[in-house]
């Protein structure tokens, strides 16, 4: 159990903030494309090793920059429709949607630092 002298208990709190939100092809219109703030999408699958190394990243910025960066995820096993329309071929593919148009990818898992600058323009 952690307590306020452990010291991970802010990170472990910060981590438990939000749950990010998953996405699925029914959904990803009204929730990415008509979104009043840029959206990230991580496009993953569950066999992924570089899609489970970026994803506690992933839930970093979420919890740090929510306010400005909706960040959720899509596991393109379940949802193949999405991410053929936005021909992710690659996993992982985090891209970026403001105004219904995708502004950013990224492709691959990269470290946190990295990720920040890619994403600077929007948080």
């Amino acid at each position: 159990m952690l307590t306020r002298d452990t010291p991970n208990a802010d990170l472990e709190k910060e981590h438990l903030v939000a749950e990010m939100q998953v996405v699925t092809d029914a959904d990803f219109d009204t929730s990415v494309l008509k979104s009043d703030k840029p959206v990230l999408v991580d496009f993953w699958a569950e066999w992924c090793g570089p899609c489970r190394q970026v994803s506690p990243i992933l839930d970093e910025i979420h919890n740090q920059h929510g306010d400005k960066l909706t960040v959720v995820k899509m596991n393109v096993d379940e949802n193949p429709v999405t991410p053929a329309t936005y021909r992710v071929t690659g996993i992982p593919t985090l891209n970026v949607y403001k105004d219904g148009e995708v502004v950013k990818q990224i492709v691959g898992a990269k470290p946190k630092a990295a990720l920040l600058n890619e994403l600077s323009e929007f948080i």
